[in-house]
């Protein structure tokens, strides 16, 4: 028995770009059709919304990480490549990781803080039709995955209070 709709998990399984046969959706085995991949692969902050409607919906309200990105257009005529590069290690999704983001043309749903960068690459679990198993940051996170970019010389540069629930769920 699958936990979510049928049609919530041709949605995600459409929105990263995964053919699902239509005889396999009208079987009721949408996760089935979906050939599992060797590495999980981001597939974007929108796409967690069709099974975490509320949790997204505060993500989107409450969370500075949601609008990452407007900080660094906004000093992006200031910075030098190399100094942008920096900011997109903390300000994106999966910067510099396979599948991660390359650059707010290229890739614009990746271009903020989104729930993968705490919950890891979401293909997996979408692929399987939402195995909890399969993501991270379940339970009491590691804090020293978030001081990553939560760190003090950050904290005292730019002056913002880090949250450990900074994503608003």
């Amino acid at each position: 028995m699958l936990r979510y709709p049928v049609r919530v998990l041709l949605c995600a399984l459409l929105a990263c770009g995964i053919a699902v046969p239509l005889n396999a959706a009208s079987k009721g085995s949408a996760a089935k059709a979906a050939a599992p991949k060797e590495e999980a692969a981001f597939v974007g902050s929108a796409t967690c919304e069709g099974c975490h409607e509320s949790e997204y919906a505060n993500f989107k309200k409450f969370a500075k990480k949601a609008h990452s990105d407007r900080s660094v257009k906004v000093m992006a005529k200031k910075l030098t490549p190399e100094e942008i590069k920096e900011c997109y290690a903390c300000h994106t999704t999966g910067y510099g990781k396979p599948g991660g983001f390359e650059s707010y043309e290229k890739t614009p749903d990746l271009g903020h803080a989104g729930c993968e960068v705490c919950h890891g690459p979401g293909s997996a679990h979408v692929d399987s039709g939402g195995k909890k198993n399969l993501i991270k940051g379940r339970g009491c996170m590691n804090v020293k995955e978030c001081e990553t970019c939560h760190n003090p010389e950050r904290v005292s540069n730019f002056r913002f209070k880090p949250m450990l629930f900074g994503g608003a769920h």
